[in-house]
Parts: structure tokens; C-alpha cells; sequence
């Protein structure tokens, strides 16, 4: 799986798990650590737990592990290195504190839209 593949793979299991905030940087150009960052919101220290243990079982199924895992024993900000991706999963109050978004600036935002399933809309 190319890492712009497993990014979007994993923005779309956040997405579907109802993450807030879902956001796609890529931080090649940037940095030698990895490809890209996917940074995610969940609404409580449950739900961001659920998001992480989401994404690991959905990428786990295509035979991808993560290298490394942090923050479960705190779930406020669970990190998954998959290598070329980093997954950040944050609860809010520590999103706004950490601001990655705003460290990384410089990266290219990938526009997630036509990936993600589109909100359905009622027809006349």
C-alpha cells in the first residue's frame, strides 16, 4: 500500500468512526520522519480510544501494522506510526493545545473530499 493510500485509508476509517476534524498533511517535503500526518478529534477519552483501536483493526485487516503506538494510557492524544504515516488522534482540549496544524503549516493539505462519503441529502 503506497503511503497517500494508507493515509486516506485511515482518514476514512476516522471518518466513518465519526472523528472530528479530519485532516490530511502532507509533510514529505518537510521532514525526513514520515509522508504524511492524518489528525483526528474524538469527542472523549472513550471515543478517541475507539478511533485508535478502529484504525489498527481496519489496517491490521490488510495486513498493515503499526511500528509503533503512544498514548493509550492517557487517550488523550494516541499516536499510531505506520511509517510513511503518522496518525494523530487527539481529544479536542489537547488538539488546541498541541495546534499541529499550525507547527506543520507549511505542509500541503490533501482536500479529503472526494474520498470521504459525501453526506446524503433528502430527495423531493
Amino acid at each position: 500500500m503506497q503511503s497517500k493510500e494508507l493515509a486516506i485509508a485511515v482518514a476514512k476509517t476516522l471518518d466513518g468512526k465519526k472523528a472530528s476534524g479530519v485532516r490530511l498533511l502532507k509533510v514529505r517535503d518537510l521532514t525526513v520522519l514520515t509522508d504524511y500526518f492524518v489528525i483526528a478529534s474524538g469527542s472523549s477519552s472513550t471515543h478517541v480510544k475507539s478511533l485508535a483501536e478502529e484504525v489498527e483493526f481496519q489496517l491490521s485487516q490488510k495486513g498493515v501494522k503499526p511500528l509503533r503506538t503512544e498514548g493509550y494510557s492517557t487517550k488523550s492524544w494516541i499516536l499510531l506510526d505506520y511509517g510513511e504515516v503518522i496518525v494523530h488522534v487527539f481529544y479536542p482540549e489537547a488538539r488546541e493545545f498541541y495546534d499541529l496544524e499550525h507547527l506543520w503549516a507549511d505542509s500541503e493539505e490533501i482536500d479529503l473530499g472526494p474520498y470521504l462519503d459525501a453526506p446524503e441529502t433528502e430527495q423531493d
